[in-house]
């Protein structure tokens, strides 16, 4: 098949896709709603384990994106769309950071309910570079002396926009908004989120379920400020809910070790591929990629969790003080 015709067989796929999909919509069996498609767990074990052929890129947001839109097929014939980017060389750059994406995803899980997920699922999947130099010829591995890409992966949000995220009447009436924005806001604030692009933010369009979604994170934690500003690294809001600051009275300094401090681990192997594991320990706690012998890790550093728990202590501070109302 000449690269012509491969081109227009992707679009084509793509669009029957799309099509599905949103057929999906309206009747999501087994769908968590009409964001998220699938069972959390099932979207999370597809993207990190799952065999698929990438049958569509193109750019998430215009042509030359740095982040695509991939639609990936299964091989009993399920679909899934998702926004795929591959890391920098060494595992890291500005506004290139897939320990923080993931780190983003993983810590909404001590204190929020999937169906109250504000980051959607994200995982980090090291390709073999044979495999990944079908869909770019030019790949390089990320890491030195392996022989693998690395790439972030998160769920594609479906009937979701972009504009009109924050609604300060709606904050006032709206319940469920109320609630979703909030928890949204708690996420930024703790993760300290630094790029307020627009784009970054989505809502869902069912007015019965307003969730609120963060859908790029890469800009947080210690990495420097976007030119696009940090709207939402601050906590703006003066009402929180009740019930996700009772579970956030309950995070110990150590859950954020335990979640964050090794977020992914592989182990090289003789050919240089890397190979999930486990995590084990943390080989260098100081630093959030890590290279020792066979192993590579990506999480926080420790400053960078300690930083976390100290926005925490100084939240649940403020409410103690009378500062936000709970609803």
């Amino acid at each position: 098949m000449n690269g012509r015709r491969e081109n227009v067989f992707k679009r084509w796929r793509l669009a029957q896709v799309s099509s599905f999909l949103m057929l999906l919509l309206t009747a999501p069996a087994g769908a968590q709603d009409g964001n998220i498609l699938e069972r959390v767990d099932s979207i999370e074990s597809r993207m990190l384990y799952g065999v698929f052929d990438v049958v569509d890129q193109r750019g998430s947001r215009f042509e030359g994106d740095r982040t695509n839109r991939a639609a990936l097929s299964f091989p009993d014939g399920s679909m899934m769309v998702a926004k795929w980017a591959r890391s920098a060389t060494g595992g890291e750059a500005f506004n290139n950071q897939p320990r923080y994406e993931a780190a983003a995803y993983e810590i909404q899980k001590l204190f929020l309910d999937e169906p109250s997920y504000v980051v959607p699922p994200t995982v980090l999947r090291a390709f073999p570079l044979t495999w990944y130099q079908r869909l770019q010829a030019d790949a390089t591995p990320t890491f030195r002396n392996t022989s693998s890409v690395l790439v972030t992966l998160q769920y594609w949000l479906f009937n979701v926009n972009g504009e009109d995220v924050w609604d300060e009447d709606r904050f006032a009436r709206d319940t469920a908004y109320a609630r979703h924005f909030a928890d949204l806001n708690i996420l930024t604030y703790l993760i300290r989120h630094n790029d307020a692009n627009v784009g970054n933010l989505q809502i869902s369009r069912d007015p019965a379920n307003p969730r609120v979604f963060a859908v790029d994170n890469g800009l947080a934690f210690a990495s420097e400020t976007s030119d696009r500003g940090a709207t939402w690294r601050n906590l703006r809001l003066k009402r929180l809910p009740r019930g996700t600051v009772d579970r956030l009275r309950s995070i110990t300094e150590d859950d954020l070790r335990g979640q964050l401090e090794v977020l992914a681990q592989w182990e090289v192997g003789a050919d240089g591929v890397l190979r999930a594991v486990e995590p084990t320990e943390n080989v260098s706690p100081g630093r959030g990629v890590r290279q020792e012998g066979n192993i590579i890790q990506l999480g926080l550093s420790q400053r960078e969790i300690r930083d976390t728990w100290r926005r925490l202590q100084r939240l649940l501070q403020d409410v103690d003080r009378g500062r936000y109302e709970l609803f």
